[in-house]
């Protein structure tokens, strides 16, 4: 018998594939129950704006035809959108992918492979090992923050980031806010540690859920594109715009990063609803501004459920809140199962004892705290 294992190349070879949050009908068809929540994936409760369910029912005379692929439209959109007094963004600076996963994918293949190194945070996105062990490259995994820290509990170390530099290092990934632990780096931070990293190492940040945070520090490091030349933003329509099912992401970075990152991009990558759909959530300024405002006060009604209860969770700015419930937290997650609510375990970030809560609506939010006094009860 062949061992197809060893024909795959050493990277792919130990990999553990990415496990998203369990699917609804998965669970429904497993246990026979109905009417199922899910808050395990970090998705909008509110869907997308109506503005983008009108223009999505007029698009089935175009999917016999390849999409636009170099998606113009949706490029210059979001050039324009994000051009400020700061900094001028043109559509050379734009990379589209299949959600800003693919984003990152591509920004291994261009720029790590066997013999380079790839420095991230311990309880950093599961997408990056994936990516960096994907091409043969080597992990570099700094160590968090205390669990105590008193203003960033888990949360990104930059000294400990630095100090993994090495003449190897190639890549530096950031996520601002972090998934899934919800914690941010402030402006003055993350400014003072880009100066102090080598132009020739690739930083990345990962912007997943910008458009929630609200904090008066958070960065927009868009606006430093001209002062680091060796940034590249990720950015995504998956969270708040909610067009998770569509797959649509995009980074912005230098014309001549974005010109290496086109060679590895795959043809056509982002399909004509997804564009199409993204160009006109961009307009919808309405149905962000209540989304944001959804997930402060679920922020908020979690936040006070945990004081409430003596549960210690992670301080949060993005549209989840994570957890401690200081045991093994596995078998709280299977009994939620049970009463069909489905929240995310991460173990696999190295957190057994916590659960990843994605914020829902008002009803949603009581639904799935009056499970988990359920359960815990028991």
């Amino acid at each position: 018998m062949v061992d197809f294992n060893l024909l795959a190349v050493k990277g792919v070879q130990g990999l553990q594939p990415y496990q998203p949050g369990k699917p609804i009908d998965e669970l429904e068809r497993e246990l026979g129950v109905t009417n199922t929540l899910k808050l395990a994936s970090n998705e909008n409760p509110l869907g997308p704006s109506e503005r983008v369910k009108e223009a999505l029912q007029n698009v089935s005379s175009q999917l016999g035809l390849y999409p636009d692929g170099g998606g113009f439209a949706l490029k210059k959109k979001l050039a324009n959108l994000l051009t400020s007094d700061s900094v001028t963004i043109t559509t050379e600076q734009v990379t589209l992918g299949n959600g800003s996963n693919d984003i990152l994918d591509m920004i291994a293949r261009a720029f790590l492979c066997e013999g380079r190194e790839a420095i991230y945070s311990e309880y950093a996105f599961a997408v990056y090992p994936i990516s960096v062990q994907a091409v043969g490259a080597t992990a570099k995994v700094s160590q968090a923050l205390a669990v105590n820290h008193n203003t960033n509990p888990y949360g990104h170390d930059l000294s400990a980031m630095r100090n993994c530099i090495t003449d190897k290092t190639s890549v530096i990934f950031i996520a601002n806010p972090n998934n899934p632990t919800g914690t941010w780096l402030d402006a003055d931070a993350l400014n003072v540690f880009l100066k102090n990293i080598p132009t020739d190492i690739i930083v990345v940040v990962d912007e997943a859920y910008f458009e929630y945070v609200t904090e008066d520090d958070y960065p927009d490091t868009v606006q430093w594109l001209d002062q680091f030349p060796n940034l590249i933003v990720t950015r995504t329509f998956s969270k708040i715009y909610a067009l998770a099912g569509l797959r649509v992401g995009y980074a912005v970075c230098s014309k001549e990063i974005a010109d290496l990152l086109n060679r590895v991009r795959q043809p056509f990558n982002v399909n004509t609803p997804a564009l199409l759909a993204a160009t006109v959530a961009l307009d919808d300024k309405k149905h962000l501004e209540k989304c944001v405002e959804i997930n402060q006060q679920g922020l908020v009604f979690w936040q006070q459920a945990c004081q409430q209860r003596g549960w210690d969770y992670i301080p949060s700015v993005g549209n989840f809140i994570t957890i401690d419930f200081a045991q093994d937290a596995m078998p709280i997650y299977n009994a939620l199962l049970h009463e069909a609510v489905i929240v995310r375990p991460i173990a696999n970030y190295g957190l057994p004892n916590h659960l990843r809560i994605t914020i829902s609506t008002q009803t949603e939010n009581q639904i799935c705290l009056d499970a988990f006094d359920k359960v815990l009860e028991k």
